[in-house]
């Protein structure tokens, strides 16, 4: 069993020291969830753990040969490979053998009668055989499939960041490391892709070690929860809620103690009051432990729950309504024929896969989208807050409570009692020596804190939430969500979060793409269960690439070698595969548009099949051929 141990790391950024002396133990099968406020530390301790940036003191202890796989927020990437080549420039010896095999293969391809090309590619064959890399670019596009990512041609720097994610994502699970560091690893995933990446970390031999306001994840993930606070690292056993019933014996465990150094000191206080001659030499230990004491008092704290106490407009009975509206972009149909009608206190999910259009909609319900179709009609006393996926540009001179008071310097609370932007600030996990603090110097989740608290400042009394779980540590979420259950007005809220979904929303709308919209009603999780995996689970078109067969090889094929052809021929056939895949889903899309047609649809049918045979008898030949290379192991 692999171990990596840290031995009294700690780490501090200007006058805070953001941990202090951490010390603790990952061993192989470990599943680590890291969970602690904005600002407390996490990425800087990922850095640290990872090598990326070394802490200012302590030890990190592994075996020689132990490796470290880390998935960033924001990957680092170059940006004028294509998405295979970025996977590939990882530093792991086999994506090394690899790429001199394809390099070889090039130039053997285009000098065959070149004696030294073809020596060359032997050696390559050679070396592949040796460190069991035929499967591997069979695994990366496996991953990349679950993930989204078909286009493997794509340069890299024409990605989005969420697409950009994904990539870093293939690169470190298909190195399969001692550790794997994951920072929001669910960031950007659709709801299959977070079930499939679920599922392959619960058969990962390694440790996992991650950061992740996705709570499900966190439950269905993790068996070890480490909460970072203060400075201090507390560790607990179990997922999530586990972690939750831990963390609330913790405090009450600590509460009782401090409330008996409390009574303890205010006993001691008294004799050490009295006259010094009423003591003699002998006492002087009592007043070293009164020092001890003392010294000791307040030295208990806890992360205050966020109380948003905050007024609103008054809102009227109608509040929006489309009426027969469709949206499209071009040939791109976002939705047709949606009729909404949202009142009072409803509270509306927006969900569904990445690209389809959510905040589309989103920004039609702000007034901001024009309809291509429909009406759109919006109440007289509506006032809108928007909380949007991009935070608004604050200058970085600014300091934090000057962005607040911008807005104003009071508002009132839902008492109507007035409230000060700094009262509010501190409410809000700003303590006052952060009042003065520069933008440019709070974290990215601090950031998005900070906009949070403007949009509400501003009393609105319709919500609407952009991806709102994204930036947001988990203690916020918790108290966010128990401000939107008080809140009077109205929600609309775009999320992958499953968790979030559940409790923020009592109906929602999943928009599945090419303009298709389902409603459900109740939780989201249930839907998603009974409805949407379902349909989106497919067959894996290489299921051995990520799982290798355990069963042994046939008798006809046991202890064979490729052939020379038959190498080549493994060499293109994942291609292959891929683009009458391809093909098959653009022939079912035809159809799809052209089903009023009868003789278009008639000769799609015949080419749909034909190409549904030739793919059938490659999946064979690759099965076949996967066989013999399999047994060559």
């Amino acid at each position: 069993m692999k171990q990596f141990r840290v031995e009294n790391l700690t780490s501090i950024y200007g006058e805070k020291v953001l941990f202090d002396d951490l010390s603790f133990l990952i061993s192989s099968g470990d599943r680590v969830g890291l969970v602690g406020v904005n600002g407390s530390g996490k990425t800087t301790l990922l850095n640290a753990l990872s090598g990326k940036h070394p802490a200012d003191k302590g030890m990190i202890t592994t075996q020689n040969d132990f490796r470290i796989g880390y998935l960033e927020q924001e990957p680092n990437l170059d940006g004028h490979l294509t998405v295979l080549d970025a996977v590939y420039a990882g530093d792991q010896p086999v994506f090394k053998t690899v790429r001199a095999y394809q390099e070889a293969l090039d130039n053997f391809s285009l000098h065959p009668e070149d004696q030294k090309a073809a020596d060359r590619f032997e050696k390559a064959q050679a070396a592949m055989d040796r460190d069991d890399a035929w499967t591997i670019e069979s695994q990366i596009k496996t991953i990349l499939t679950q993930l989204h990512l078909t286009d493997l041609k794509a340069e890299v720097a024409k990605l989005s960041g969420g697409q950009k994610k994904r990539v870093g994502m293939a690169q470190v699970l298909i190195q399969e490391p001692d550790l794997l560091i994951l920072d929001e690893p669910t960031n950007h995933l659709d709801f299959d892709s977070i079930d499939w990446l679920e599922q392959y970390l619960a058969k990962y031999k390694g440790a996992l070690l991650t950061v992740t306001h996705d709570r499900y994840f966190l439950d269905r993930v993790t068996n070890r929860i480490f909460e970072l606070s203060f400075g201090k690292l507390y560790e607990y056993e179990g997922n999530y809620q586990d972690y939750l019933e831990g963390k609330s014996q913790r405090q009450a465990d600590e509460a009782l103690a401090e409330h008996k150094r409390e009574k303890k000191y205010e006993q001691e206080k008294i004799w050490m009051n009295k006259s010094a001659r009423a003591r003699t030499t002998k006492q002087k230990g009592r007043e070293k432990a009164f020092a001890r004491l003392e010294e000791s008092m307040g030295q208990v704290k806890v992360d205050d729950d966020i109380e948003l106490s905050l007024g609103q407009s008054r809102l009227g009975k109608k509040v929006m309504q489309l009426e027969h509206a469709t949206l499209s972009f071009g040939d791109k149909l976002i939705f047709k024929d949606l009729s909404l009608l949202l009142g009072q206190r409803d509270r509306l999910g927006i969900t569904g896969p990445n690209g389809v259009g959510k905040s589309s909609l989103l920004n039609v319900l702000a007034g901001r989208l024009p309809l291509t179709d429909g009406v759109y009609e919006i109440g007289q006393t509506v006032k809108i807050g928007y909380y949007t996926q991009v935070t608004e540009d604050i200058p970085d001179d600014k300091r934090v409570v000057e962005y607040l008071t911008d807005v104003a310097s009071t508002i009132q609370d839902e008492n109507g009692q007035a409230i000060s932007a700094k009262d509010l600030l501190e409410q809000f996990l700003f303590p006052s020596f952060m009042h003065g603090t520069l933008v440019r110097k709070l974290s990215g989740g601090e950031r998005r804190r900070l906009y949070l608290l403007k949009i509400l400042m501003q009393a609105p009394n319709v919500l609407l939430l952009d991806e709102p779980t994204n930036d947001l540590d988990i203690g916020t979420l918790t108290v966010l969500e128990a401000f939107l259950e008080r809140f009077a007005g109205t929600v609309v809220t775009v999320s992958h979060d499953r968790y979030f979904l559940d409790s923020v929303a009592d109906f929602g709308y999943y928009l599945a793409g090419n303009g298709g919209v389902d409603r459900y009603n109740g939780s989201f999780s249930d839907y998603l269960t009974d409805v949407v995996l379902p349909k989106e689970e497919k067959p894996s078109a290489k299921p051995a690439a990520v799982q290798p067969s355990t069963e042994k090889a046939s008798e006809k094929n046991k202890n064979r070698k490729l052939t020379y052809k038959e190498k080549q021929e493994w060499a293109t056939i994942e291609d292959e595969i891929a683009q009458l895949e391809a093909a098959v889903d653009d022939l079912n899309q035809a159809m799809a548009e052209n089903g009023s047609n009868y003789e278009k649809v008639v000769q799609l049918q015949a080419d749909l099949e034909e190409k549904e045979g030739q793919l059938d008898a490659k999946m064979t030949r690759w099965e076949e051929l996967s066989e013999i290379v399999e047994g060559q192991s």
